[in-house]
């Protein structure tokens, strides 16, 4: 094992030496005619390039390019964003919003700007969350809403996902009949007995699965990286299939899978991690998120796609300083980066909701889901107001496409709920019905970059005018 030794510095320092140098944000819509330059540059931390990305993929904003460069004790990023449509961002509170939500650390977000631009990112520090492992089946999402309403809970926000034979989700949820906060312990307890008895219900002898109750009130982490989390913790990343080492070779095959290549840089201490799969949306986010939470440091990056691919390579080293050399690490984060990438992969159809916020919502919706004979592979669905509004994905029983009549029983009988129907392929989601032009658009510049071929990023481009000059030859990835 090779020992990359730094001096230690104290944590208060590192505080101080942000208050003293906070980021530095700058909108450029000058320099390129087709995009927006986010441009950051901010005093070094660990997670700091995960909590930028963050930021513009809550907003649904596109990034079509980014290079990364942060030796030493400083960060400098530059995202080229657009809209959905493929538009700048020219909207003066939306460009104050990013401003401010990139320096959070400086005060935060006004409350005028979060209004004005409608978003709610992440719930309130007094909602109770449930947060709920298990391996995935048909109904059991129909089966924990509806135990919740019978117990008076209402939800506000409810996510899951599913990978492999696996699902994770997080509900939070109020008191239905009164509202604001379930505080009762004696009541929190009940709840979290119920639950586990439904979810027990449903394994063997040995298998896993896990129930908790948690009020975030210390510090909540983005719902999206918490499943990460949650489905990292219950390793579902050991069913992984993906291919290291092959690269593009693979591709050129007609594979479809996601491919990881892990080499060593001992002259400066790296790991050189190649990621290439299928582009998406907020494939950076869950990349990021993945290294981040494994406790490695981004170094330099850079992303970019050809086609329908996405190419992704990073320097990384272990937040400790070590690089190690074993083989079971190696292949640990192999695995890892392949189910993060796969984690928010849906297929089926996307069924688009809308309908007026009333306690038993989510359950009523889900139960003609199951009814029907159908699985939800992934559900996003929240509050705006007085509206609840989302996104269920759904296939059948096998997890085979839907037939059509099914999902014209299930329209019907919910009613003015679903609002639209978008067929989802294996790799790429669709977006909003706003964003197809965005795709359309995006396929376009795709094409007319697909001739040229990509310069390989080397250890004598870290460089920031390098970096500069090489993203001129890069096509995009979604954010």
């Amino acid at each position: 094992m090779e020992i990359i030794y730094r001096p230690y510095i104290d944590p208060e320092f590192e505080c101080l030496i942000e208050r003293i140098y906070p980021p530095w944000v700058c909108i450029d819509n000058d320099s390129c005619k087709d995009c927006t330059l986010v441009k950051v540059d901010s005093a070094n931390k660990h997670g700091i390039l995960l909590e930028m990305v963050q930021v513009l993929t809550d907003l649904d904003l596109v990034i079509s390019k980014s290079y990364i460069s942060s030796d030493g004790g400083w960060f400098m990023d530059v995202f080229h964003v657009t809209d959905q449509l493929g538009n700048k961002i020219t909207d003066e509170s939306l460009i104050l919003y990013i401003q401010q939500a990139l320096c959070a650390s400086r005060g935060g977000i006004s409350k005028e700007v979060r209004l004005r631009q409608g978003r709610n990112v992440t719930p309130g520090l007094k909602d109770l969350a449930l947060e709920m492992t298990s391996k995935d089946r048909p109904g059991l999402v129909s089966e924990i809403s509806a135990v919740l309403v019978e117990l008076g809970c209402n939800i506000t926000t409810a996510v899951a996902w599913t990978h492999g034979t696996r699902a994770a989700s997080i509900f939070y949820v109020e008191d239905g009949l009164e509202g604001g906060p379930i505080t009762d312990p004696i009541r929190l307890a009940h709840v979290q007995e119920q639950l586990e008895n439904v979810v027990k219900a449903h394994h063997e002898e040995g298998e896993k699965w896990s129930v908790r109750l948690t009020t975030p009130a210390g510090g909540h982490t983005h719902k999206e990286r918490r499943l990460h989390q949650l489905m990292y913790a219950d390793e579902d990343y050991e069913s992984c299939r993906g291919c290291d080492g092959s690269g593009s070779s693979a591709h050129k095959k007609g594979c479809d899978r996601t491919h990881v290549n892990i080499e060593s840089c001992k002259e400066k201490g790296y790991w050189i991690v190649n990621v290439r799969s299928r582009d998406r949306p907020k494939l950076l986010f869950d990349t990021v998120c993945a290294l981040t939470d494994l406790q490695y440091v981004v170094f330099h990056a850079v992303v970019a796609s050809r086609g329908t691919l996405a190419d992704q390579e990073y320097f990384v080293r272990h937040k400790d300083g070590y690089t190690s050399n074993k083989e079971s690490e190696r292949h640990k984060l192999t695995l890892c980066l392949i189910a993060a990438i796969e984690r928010r992969i849906s297929q089926g159809l996307r069924l688009d909701l809308c309908a007026k916020n009333r306690m038993g919502l989510l359950s009523d919706i889900t139960r003609v889901f199951r009814e029907n004979g159908l699985s939800m592979s992934r559900i996003e669905i929240g509050t705006r107001g007085e509206r609840a509004v989302g996104s269920i994905y759904v296939t059948d029983a096998s997890g085979d496409e839907v037939n059509p009549n099914a999902v014209e029983l299930v329209r019907k009988e919910i009613g003015e709920s679903i609002i639209a129907v978008h067929k989802s392929h294996k790799w790429a989601p669709q977006a909003s019905s706003s964003s197809r032009t965005s795709h359309k658009i995006h396929n376009r510049r795709i094409e007319e970059e697909e001739e040229e071929d990509r310069p390989r990023f080397s250890l004598g481009s870290l460089v920031w005018s390098h970096l500069e000059r090489l993203s001129s030859s890069f096509g995009a990835i979604k954010s």
